[in-house]
């Protein structure tokens, strides 16, 4: 098995019923937070560009920056992992819709933000950053092949990375199949543990953990969208102490453990 050892420097999170990570330690602890706005801030795009982002744009790039923000890192400079595992569903329904009954009326600007790497790009251009990028998918696994890939990264590379995870709500029969009914996105800024108090250790393992696994305040909303399989990771970084195994693939988990260094 192989063993990798990284450091947390920021965390993001965005969803209709979360503004932040302090909204989810609230929710945890049996509390009730506050609502967020109706839209992600998203404040690192421009005007133009958050009027004609879709959804799970503005999610990622809101999650995004406010663990940069934590972090205090250079957006410019990081390299990024951005993983979802069925992007922009009503868009991904719109162009279905239109490619069956009307192709040449569909909008270029729709078909631009039907990539997988729509967020990526967005983000990549906004902040003018030039390093490394890449966008994840592996379907309910897709948290942790990014978290995976984007730890990867930040041992061999020895560099910081900014990995994020989201995924919207689903849209017409796309939507029955998945059942992912609210949108939910997070981002982690990760960095090699060389110094760190407190680590994370990273195992792979055959063992595959349960969906059930969240924790018993997360509503069954969460429980629907994909990228909320960080809530168990997340849980833990707030109570700065545990352990949780969360899917990398259909055969492959990723255990996480933390560790605290003398």
């Amino acid at each position: 098995m192989n063993t990798m050892h990284i450091e947390v420097e920021g965390i993001g999170l965005w969803s209709p019923q979360l503004a932040n990570i302090d909204a989810l330690r609230c929710l945890l602890a049996g509390e009730t937070p506050a609502a967020p706005g109706a839209r992600p801030e998203a404040s690192a795009l421009s005007p133009n560009e958050r009027r004609r982002a879709p959804e799970s744009v503005l999610i990622a790039i809101e999650a995004a920056s406010q663990a940069i923000a934590m972090s205090g890192r250079a957006a410019d400079s990081l390299a990024c992992v951005f993983a979802s595992a069925y992007g922009d569903q009503a868009t991904t329904d719109y162009m279905c819709r239109m490619l069956a009954g009307a192709p040449t009326e569909l909008s270029p600007t729709r078909f631009h933000n039907s990539v997988h790497n729509a967020a990526a790009g967005y983000w990549t251009i906004a902040t003018n950053c030039r390093a490394p990028s890449s966008a994840a998918c592996a379907g309910d696994a897709s948290f942790g092949a990014g978290l995976l890939e984007a730890a990867a990264l930040a041992c061999s590379d020895q560099r910081p990375v900014l990995l994020v995870s989201s995924d919207t709500a689903g849209v017409g029969p796309l939507g029955e199949l998945i059942g992912c009914t609210t949108a939910f996105g997070c981002a982690l800024v990760l960095s090699p543990a060389t110094h760190a108090s407190k680590r994370l250790r990273l195992t792979t393992t055959a063992a595959l953990p349960r969906h059930a696994s969240l924790p018993a305040e997360c509503g069954a909303w969460m429980r629907d969208n994909p990228s909320a399989a960080c809530v168990p990771l997340l849980a833990m970084l707030s109570n700065g102490e545990g352990e949780c195994v969360l899917a990398a693939s259909e055969r492959l988990g990723l255990h996480i453990q933390i560790e605290v260094t003398v």
